[in-house]
């Protein structure tokens, strides 16, 4: 299923499927905030080292297939299919944009 993603939330699960923690870190603000897995990794740098661990740990795709809004945020749902453990797993991607950037995402199942 294709859904129409906003702009900076497909270019963050487009620089996710080519694994480049570089274009990852570029699709947030300055100091954007990714929560993950109960840590929170604020600002470019934490954010490409948070997403340079998770490429290097597991191989894995992820495949949106619902979008819906909730409390100001952005919800996409996922299909998460990898060597990670609870795999596979829909998760659920809580995306904060400002001016086309990600100001914040949470990760949650």
């Amino acid at each position: 299923m294709t859904i129409k993603l906003p702009k900076a939330i497909e270019a963050y699960f487009e620089a996710d499927r080519i694994r480049s923690p570089d274009a990852i870190a570029a699709t947030f603000t300055e100091n954007g905030i990714a929560k993950d897995k109960g840590l929170t990794h604020r600002g470019h740098d934490a954010i490409r080292a948070w997403m340079a661990d998770e490429a290097q740990q597991y191989s894995y795709t992820v495949e949106p297939f619902l979008i819906t809004s909730e409390n100001d945020k952005t919800l996409v749902t996922a299909h998460a299919l990898g060597n990670f453990p609870g795999s596979p797993i829909d998760l659920r991607f809580f995306f904060v944009l400002v001016n086309d950037k990600v100001a914040e995402l949470e990760i949650t199942v």
